[in-house]
């Protein structure tokens, strides 16, 4: 017996030792990063740029390019074959056996350090998993008052009678294929505008976002925003600008799509996207994968290599909508979990709470999910231009982006944390939310008009904030509306961590006793607030 015992666990280590694993190699340095930071227009567009300059973001060495000399190098390496890289992580995503992978920290000097995604393989350095996406196909014939109800249920109407339709506003749509997009007499509009603005397949790595794909997920998540059938349909925000990339592979359950994820982050980043809807979520993976998956406790917030992704897409100025996934008492995906991702949650067409919704939780160190939508019977344009209803946390959650658009349209300068805020403090439930519906449902046309409202709303745009990174001392210009204006610092969990007054005479404060990294900064007077996103290092 001992014998058989020897034989099968010599068996079970050969296994794994040959078995293909997947992994991330974090790279030491990076090539020219002053040259490039001090010379912006390199790495990023001009759109990219005038958005960050607009909400006070920093360019960093996180925006710099990985070194491709590193990749070329890795890409040659016995047994390696390179998935995705990460500017943000300076990190490729490789797979291939775990002797082959730990060789490379041993052959290669730029190898900082390595992370498996099978976090048992890991001997200093764990990594969280991830969840199949649930892409919604199940669907019944429409009507057209359910499609006139989901955009009123947030009063997105509203905003597009005030003329607030997505104009000027770029979104990338993340998410399975897009079959059709480009002859679909429903995007015939969106086409025609010019509004269409890149494709990419990161799965596949090429262009072909329209035919070479087995889901249709994309495209009815796409009808919901820029959707347009004359006196039958009409998306939350038609006039909107878009990008599409594919991200997720209907093929398999793998941890390198979140990497896909993460690069797609980055390019709409670098193109200047102001707002990011997906309609996926991971933790957990199909049977060949299941070491890969993730526990209630890694949906933390900062945990999954997806989450952690998306929390820089929010330094980085965009706004981040993410669906909370249709596991109802099951719990949330990653990153829906990130306290800087905009959890949308799904009600019936009455506002009622949907049962396969995924709830928040104790684990999530924000209220989750945020806000909710119109999820069951969400009406959705397929391929084969038929208006259909579908059941998901996919619809509500792009539903509630376009109808997010046109308020930041309305606002423009507001940053994604402000727009956030004022969505939550309009919905239904503010003062008494909870893990099903999160603050309720949403009405957006009180949103901007509790914006708006601000008396010394003008005075408060003449506020600044300076200098921006900063070591230490931060220095505000002030009107002299007010005497006196106090200042909240909270870190990005929320928490407070610093309070203060300032006026025209004394106008720093001190940020020393404070850890790097990102803070909200928040002036306050008797009827308006102004916040600035600070980064101390």
């Amino acid at each position: 017996m001992k014998k058989h015992l020897l034989f099968y666990a010599l068996l079970q280590l050969s296994i794994n030792m040959f078995a293909q694993q997947d992994a991330w190699v974090y790279l030491v340095d990076k090539q020219n990063v002053a040259t490039s930071i001090s010379n912006p227009i390199s790495i990023l567009t001009q759109k990219a740029i005038d958005r960050k300059n607009a909400h006070g973001v920093a360019i960093d060495a996180r925006d710099v390019p990985v070194n491709e000399s590193y990749i070329s190098q890795l890409k040659n390496a016995t047994g390696i074959t390179v998935k995705a890289k990460s500017k943000w992580f300076n990190a490729i995503h490789v797979r291939g056996t775990e002797t082959d992978i730990n060789n490379l920290k041993t052959t290669f000097s730029f190898v900082d350090y390595i992370v498996f995604a099978d976090k048992s393989l890991n001997v200093t350095k764990t990594i969280k998993q991830k969840k199949q996406a649930k892409l919604e196909s199940a669907l019944t014939v429409f009507t057209y008052g359910n499609a006139l109800n989901q955009i009123q249920m947030i009063k997105g109407d509203q905003l597009h009678i005030a003329n607030y339709t997505g104009t000027g506003i770029t979104v990338a749509v993340i998410d399975a294929g897009f079959p059709s997009v480009n002859t679909m007499s429903s995007f015939q509009r969106l086409r025609n505008a010019g509004n269409i603005k890149g494709v990419y397949d990161f799965v596949d790595r090429d262009n072909d976002v329209y035919t070479n794909t087995t889901s249709h997920h994309g495209t009815l998540v796409l009808s919901t925003m820029a959707g347009y059938v004359e006196s039958q349909y009409v998306g939350t925000a038609p006039d909107a600008s878009y990008y599409l990339f594919i991200t997720e592979d209907d093929t398999s359950e793998n941890p390198v799509e979140e990497s896909y994820w993460v690069e797609a982050a980055e390019r709409a980043d670098s193109l200047g996207v102001d707002v990011i809807n997906t309609s996926l979520g991971y933790k957990d993976y199909s049977p060949t994968y299941t070491s890969y998956s993730y526990s209630q406790s890694d949906l933390d917030g900062y945990t999954a290599y997806i989450t952690k992704g998306a929390n820089i897409a929010f330094e980085k100025g965009m706004l981040l909508v993410n669906s909370a996934g249709n596991d109802g008492n099951g719990g949330l995906n990653a990153p829906a979990d990130s306290p800087n991702v905009f959890t949308i949650g799904a009600v019936n067409s009455s506002g009622s709470y949907a049962s396969f919704s995924s709830v928040g939780s104790a684990f999530q160190p924000t209220q989750k999910p945020d806000v909710v939508a119109q999820g069951q019977a969400s009406a959705v344009i397929n391929e084969n231009d038929v208006i259909y209803t579908a059941n998901g946390t996919s619809f509500s959650s792009p539903i509630m982006a376009g109808g997010i658009v046109c308020l930041w349209q309305a606002l423009p300068n507001k940053t994604n944390a402000e727009i956030m805020q004022l969505v939550r403090e309009s919905a239904s439930q503010y003062n008494t939310p909870d893990y099903f519906l999160g603050y309720g449902i949403p009405n957006l046309q009180t949103a901007l008009n509790l914006a708006l409202s601000m008396e010394d709303y003008k005075i408060y745009d003449e506020i600044k904030a300076f200098p921006n990174p900063t070591k230490a001392t931060i220095s505000f210009n002030l009107p002299s509306l007010n005497t006196s204006y106090s200042v909240r610092v909270h870190n990005i969990t929320g928490r407070q961590v610093l309070a203060s007054t300032v006026n025209q005479a004394t106008n720093q404060i001190n940020l020393s006793s404070l850890v790097d990294g990102l803070y909200f900064v928040t002036v306050y007077s008797n009827a308006s607030t102004k916040t600035f996103k600070i980064i101390k290092n």
